[in-house]
């Protein structure tokens, strides 16, 4: 179980259609194996290989939950502006 300051971060990963899938994990490299395999997820199975494309430490858990909401709720242009440069990120975290 995860202790209480344990850092959490955001993660983006391209599926084979070229969408974007964002989600929260303390170990991403963890989470990504277990996406691969077709657990976790359900918007994923069927969509592998899966690429990551993007990561950054949020910190707690709840600012990790409110970030991926937020990034989810974005059009794909800025999700992909976030991937490209991270700057979008920044102004994501600032609402």
């Amino acid at each position: 179980m995860p202790g209480k300051n344990t850092a959490w971060y955001l993660y983006m990963v391209r599926c084979r259609d070229g969408k974007l899938y964002t989600g929260i994990a303390i170990d991403i490299e963890r989470r990504i194996a277990e996406h691969q395999a077709g657990k976790g997820a359900k918007y994923l199975r069927g969509r592998a290989p899966l690429r990551l494309v993007f990561k950054r430490k949020i910190g707690s858990r709840s600012l990790a939950l409110k970030v991926e909401q937020l990034i989810k709720k974005l059009p794909k242009r800025e999700k992909e502006m976030i991937v490209a440069t991270g700057i979008e990120l920044n102004r994501v975290l600032k609402r």
